[in-house]
C-alpha cells in the first residue's frame, strides 16, 4: 500500500495511524496472540520505528484490486541484520484492517523481541492514553 510506505518512510506516524481502520488487527512476529485495535496497534508502530535503524523498504507488491499488499523490508535491530515483510489489508473503506509482520532470520526476531519487550509496558500505557483520547 503506497500511503502507508509513504508514511512510514516519512516517519509520519500520524499519517500512519489514519490508515488504520478501529478494529484493525495486528500480528506480530514475535507474539502468538494478534493485538487488536487502533490505539494498540499505533503504539506498537510508534515503538517499532525507534527499533528498527536503516529500515527501507526494498520491494512492493498488490493484488490486483488493490486490497491486499506486501511491502518487503531491511532493517537491523542493534547488530542484528533483519528481513521482513509487512502483510497489508485493506477494509471496504480503504483502511488497514489486518497487518501482520513477518521477519527473519531467528536472531533477528529475537533481537526485535526483546527490543520490544523492554518496552512493552510503555506501549501498553500509550495504547491507554490513545484510546482515552479518541472516545
Amino acid at each position: 500500500m503506497r500511503a502507508f510506505r509513504e508514511a512510514v518512510e516519512a516517519g509520519d506516524l500520524g499519517a500512519v495511524e489514519a490508515l488504520l481502520a478501529e478494529d484493525v488487527v495486528f500480528t506480530s512476529p514475535v507474539v502468538f496472540k494478534p493485538y487488536e485495535g487502533k490505539a494498540i496497534t499505533a503504539a506498537i508502530l510508534g515503538t517499532v520505528v525507534k527499533v528498527f535503524e536503516d529500515f527501507r523498504y526494498v520491494t512492493e507488491l498488490s493484488s490486483e484490486d488493490g486490497r491486499d499488499s506486501a511491502l518487503m523490508f531491511a532493517t537491523r535491530v542493534g547488530e542484528r541484520a533483519l528481513d521482513g515483510c509487512d502483510f497489508i489489508h485493506l477494509d471496504e473503506n480503504g483502511l488497514i484492517d489486518r497487518l501482520t509482520v513477518m521477519v527473519r532470520p531467528l536472531s533477528g526476531a529475537q533481537a526485535l523481541a526483546e527490543a520490544m519487550g523492554a518496552r512493552f509496558e510503555q506501549i501498553a500505557k500509550e495504547a491507554e492514553a490513545r484510546a482515552a483520547s479518541a472516545s
